[in-house]
């Protein structure tokens, strides 16, 4: 079969098409930018075509396209491919047919997504179940790290029944999906620019733990108030886990990655891998070796280079994906925990101009409550297609770093963020660099 994917380039799209590369097929697509996702789809064998979407880039042989939920329905390529009456689906349909021959294992809320479905995703693999997982995040036990590639993949194809899926729930994409398991982590606010308000938000996980078949199991995050509040009587097949249970203190014992919200993501997964019936000795010892994931906590040492000639300094770097207020207060609290002596700064670009003005007030308590010696905020990244003009004039990070108010506070353009941390880093400092948008590549510059 020769399936175009518009929109290649995402984290959640390339996942797909590196599974159907993987499976034998023709695959061909487009982006308007490249990257190490799209340079590792080519060396898979995908043919790419990176620049301005046009109608030429569409192969006429194509049996199915495969589009981005941020691919608009004016694009060229879209467009004719419905003109020529070749099947269409978005992403989450795409993946939703796959649900639906596999045993799937679902994990969706609010945070903690990719961390999940990833540790799942590398304990069924170590413990024998050979799953497929296609995940939002590169794990590093998929693939051999090589320089440029950001340390693993986000597919892996395995031959067993077991598929593991991140569920997002942006544009109620997961009500496509068709899981046997689903692992739901906290419900909190987010996304407000599509449901408006929390109990739309709501009202869509609701629906999605429907789709569970009798036999289903939801595994749940009972600490959270939403959580418990929202399905404590709704679901039959309820298994609840929580930092109150013994099984924490061990996990606190043994985990490489930081932070409470990672001991109870990693109780969740303890839970999945006790559901299909993999002994607790397999799971502790995977679990004890998990390094993460792609930009979730992903530390990595590097030396930056000043003006002084043949001077260098040594640093520490956290590549975080953290862009809700929630996700930024538990890593910024994680990384003093495991750097309490050490100076912190950090470096974020807000994430779409509608989640910046909806958690406004939120946005502005963090940072003023941040644990970190310096935070530099940069230009919110705004995301095509999403963004309402009206929104845009009301909000920028410029009038957040006033409302945040606190000397060590500061907004500088993306461009300038490097020659600002050659002059001022003294050398042992931790630089957590977060946003889910276009940040992250300050990393490899560094």
């Amino acid at each position: 079969m020769k399936i175009h994917f518009i929109g290649v380039g995402g984290i959640g799209v390339s996942a797909l098409a590196k599974y159907y590369l993987e499976k034998g097929h023709k695959i061909s697509g487009s982006d308007l930018v490249s990257s190490e996702i799209t340079d590792a789809l080519r060396k898979k064998g995908a043919k790419l075509l990176i620049g301005k979407h046009r109608v030429g880039n569409l192969p006429k042989s194509a049996d199915l396209v495969v589009y981005s939920p941020a691919v608009a329905a004016t694009n060229p390529e879209l467009k004719r491919a419905r003109k020529l009456k070749i099947k269409c689906q978005s992403y989450p349909e795409a993946l939703g047919e796959l649900t639906k021959e596999y045993f799937t294992v679902a994990v969706c809320g609010s945070h903690g997504k990719s961390t999940v479905a990833a540790m799942i995703g590398v304990l069924l693999t170590k413990a024998g179940l050979d799953p497929t997982v296609i995940v939002g995040t590169k794990v590093k036990e998929f693939a051999p790290h090589q320089k440029g590639d950001g340390g693993g993949s986000n597919c892996r194809v395995g031959k067993s029944k077991y598929l593991v899926i991140e569920a997002d729930e942006h544009f109620a994409s997961f009500l496509n999906y068709w899981p046997k398991i689903i692992v739901l982590t906290t419900l909190e606010p987010d996304h407000l620019d599509y449901y408006k308000n929390f109990k739309n938000y709501l009202k869509a996980f609701q629906k999605f733990i429907s789709h569970l078949p009798k036999n289903g199991i939801l595994v749940a995050n009972k600490d959270d108030r939403n959580t418990y509040n929202t399905f404590s009587t709704a679901v039959k097949n309820v298994l609840w886990y929580s930092l109150k249970q013994k099984e924490a203190g061990k996990i606190r014992k043994i985990l490489k990655v930081p932070g409470e919200h990672n001991v109870s993501n990693t109780l969740a997964v303890l839970a999945v891998a006790r559901i299909l019936k993999v002994p607790d000795k397999i799971s502790f010892k995977v679990l004890s070796e998990y390094r993460g994931s792609w930009r979730r906590f992903d530390i990595v040492e590097a030396e930056i280079r000043g003006y002084q000639r043949g001077k260098t300094r040594k640093i520490i770097i956290i590549n975080d994906y953290a862009h809700h207020p929630t996700q930024i207060k538990v890593t910024l609290k994680a990384a003093r925990e495991k750097f309490p002596k050490k100076e912190i700064w950090c470096i974020f670009q807000p994430h779409q101009y509608q989640r910046t003005y909806y958690l406004w007030n939120d946005f502005v308590k963090v940072f003023k409550e941040a644990p970190v010696n310096k935070l530099i905020l940069t230009d919110i990244y705004s995301v095509a297609g999403r963004e309402k003009k009206e929104i845009k004039e009301k909000v920028n990070s410029k009038k957040l770093v006033k409302a945040v108010n606190r000397e060590n506070v500061i907004f500088l353009q993306k461009q300038k963020i490097i020659d600002y941390l050659k002059k001022n880093l003294k050398g042992g400092e931790v630089v957590i660099i977060m946003g889910a948008g276009d940040i992250y590549d300050l990393a490899n510059i560094l």
